[in-house]
This record gives structure tokens, C-alpha cells and sequence, in this order.
């Protein structure tokens, strides 16, 4: 089978960034050549002074992605995704796209995704993982197809903690940028019975049905295609957006319109060096913040609109 490699070239000072929000993208797993520091990384993890010349030469002051697609899974789909948050966040990249055929690939990624507790109640676990759940917890499972999110990243771990606090029995949820519908099928199995989630890509949103029937909780479900302003009607106890600073940061002017003067908002995907900057736009537009977490470079709010 022919797979999509996806090398993203970058500057070497936006590496850490770039990696964190594809780490957040790809559900495949990918690679990073970083030779920025080959001489004490060579000391410190190979403990030799000694390194091949050609690995001197390499470029240190750009970085190269290596990401593997499945065609069959539009591809296009994740390469807009990536571009968009790139491009959100000001971090200059270059694509360069071949096939590469590898039979074992499209099984070798699993590799990177195993049974990740959250919280306290939740239990994360990927459909060919066993897991005995002896401890009684909720067990969310997922395939996370060519969708994005599988529940390992630092910003999606901090909105199903959010998440698993925060919602109660009757909760409305709704869910902006759905992906793989983890966020949503979360808040199904914790007791919301009206979870809507909505993204803009078809592939995902057929993901998130698929693991919404794996969950057994399409009764409660429904995951649309488009834009939230012309899909979504009605108000939620609590609005989820898993996304970027500035998409996060345009939500904020319409967002209270599908809120309670009680309900939540759930924000992330937000980079360390952007924190400040979504913190103030909240509170600009009306909103009190009420927990803040954070995790490696990442931060998660959950604000309420201000009522004086």
C-alpha cells in the first residue's frame, strides 16, 4: 500500500511549537530530525565525542517533520489542518509530499497510542487495547481513524479533566472542532444527554459517529459538517473548543450565544506564548475565568460569562 510521507520543514526556534500541535493532529505518530544541539545530544545520550561528518553538515537551523497519511483517508484533510494551526500561530513551514510504500505502517502507528487514564473517572482505550477495568472506571473507546484526537495530548488531557469535572446527569454539550468526537462521546458516558460536536472536515465527523456507536452512546450524539454559526442552534451548560488561540479567540464574540447565563466554556489548544494575550480577550468579552490548567506548554480555561 502507498502512504502519503509528509516532511514539514521549519525553523529551528519554532520546533517545540510546530511538534507540539502535530503531536496534537496526527493520530499516525510521526518523527522529528532536530540536529540544533547533535553535539550534546551526542555526549548526553550516546556518550560519544565522535560524530559522522554528514551529520555535522545536516542544516541546524531548520527542522524537518516526518508525518505518514493513508490515502485512502484524505489526507488533504489533515495537511489543511496543520496549515491552519501553523498559520494561527505564525510558525513559517514548507511541505514536501512523496509515497512511500510500507504495508506494516498503517498498523505500526498504534504503537504510540495505549490505555491512558484521565482524571479520576475517565480511562482512555484505544479498540485494539485489553483493559480490565477493575478499578470500575469509564471507559471511552476509540479508533481514532485519520480524525484527530485520541486523548494523549497534553491539551486534550486537560479538556477531558475539565470535562469529567464539570459535567453532570442532563448536561447539553456542545463540542466546536470535534475531531474524533472525544470530547463529546466523554461527555455522553459522564452523563450529558444532548452532546452535539461540529467540524468543518467530513472525514472527522464520520470518525466521531464510528466511535460514538463504539461507545453506544448515538442516542445521545450528533456530530455535523460546517460552521457553528449556521449549524448549531439552541444553548448548552457547557461549550467545548479544543482548537487554536485565534480561532478560540474569534469564538469569544458569538460563543455566549449558545450559553446560559450559568453555563461553561472550555478552551484549549493553547500555546504558553499566546496564554496571556486568550486570557485577556476572555475577560474582554464578558467572560470570568474560573480554573486554569496547564500542562508542558499548554493551557486549558474554563471561564463563565461574568453576570455583574
Amino acid at each position: 500500500m502507498d502512504w502519503l510521507e509528509l516532511k514539514i520543514l521549519i525553523d529551528g526556534k519554532d520546533t517545540e511549537r510546530a511538534e507540539s500541535i502535530v503531536n496534537m493532529a496526527v493520530p499516525y505518530g510521526f518523527y522529528l530530525e532536530d540536529y540544533s544541539d547533535i553535539e550534546v545530544a551526542a555526549k548526553e545520550i550516546a556518550h560519544i565525542d565522535l560524530i559522522d561528518e554528514e551529520l555535522l553538515a545536516r542544516d541546524r537551523t531548520r527542522s524537518i517533520i516526518h508525518i505518514y497519511l493513508d490515502p485512502e483517508n484524505s489526507p488533504e484533510s489533515i495537511i489543511d489542518y496543520i496549515s491552519e494551526r501553523f498559520s494561527a500561530e505564525n510558525i513559517g513551514y514548507e511541505f514536501d509530499k512523496s509515497s512511500v510504500n510500507d504495508a506494516d505502517w498503517a498498523d505500526n502507528w498504534k504503537k504510540f497510542f495505549k490505555v491512558t487514564p484521565i482524571g479520576n473517572r475517565l480511562v482512555i482505550r484505544p479498540t485494539w487495547e485489553e483493559y480490565d477495568n477493575i478499578e470500575g472506571k469509564t471507559v471511552l473507546s476509540i479508533d481514532p481513524g485519520a480524525a484527530f484526537g485520541t486523548g494523549t495530548h497534553a491539551t486534550t488531557r486537560m479538556c477531558l479533566e475539565l470535562v469529567e469535572k464539570y459535567v453532570t446527569s442532563g448536561s447539553g454539550f456542545l463540542d466546536v472542532g470535534s475531531g474524533s468526537g472525544i470530547l463529546s462521546i466523554a461527555a455522553a458516558l459522564l452523563g450529558a444527554d444532548k452532546v452535539v460536536g461540529i467540524d468543518i472536515d467530513p472525514v472527522a465527523v464520520k470518525v466521531a459517529n464510528e466511535n460514538a456507536g463504539i461507545n453506544s452512546v448515538l442516542d445521545k450524539t450528533e456530530f455535523m459538517v460546517g460552521d457553528l454559526a449556521e449549524k448549531v442552534s439552541g444553548k448548552y451548560e457547557i461549550v467545548c473548543a479544543n482548537i487554536v488561540a485565534d480561532i478560540i479567540m474569534r469564538l469569544t464574540k458569538n460563543v455566549k450565544d449558545f450559553m446560559y447565563d450559568d453555563s461553561l466554556f472550555i478552551c484549549s489548544g493553547i500555546i504558553d506564548i499566546r496564554k496571556d494575550e486568550v486570557e485577556k480577550n476572555l475577560i474582554d468579552s464578558g467572560f470570568e475565568i474560573v480554573e486554569t490548567l496547564t500542562v508542558e506548554n499548554w493551557y486549558a480555561f474554563a471561564a463563565k460569562i461574568k453576570t455583574r
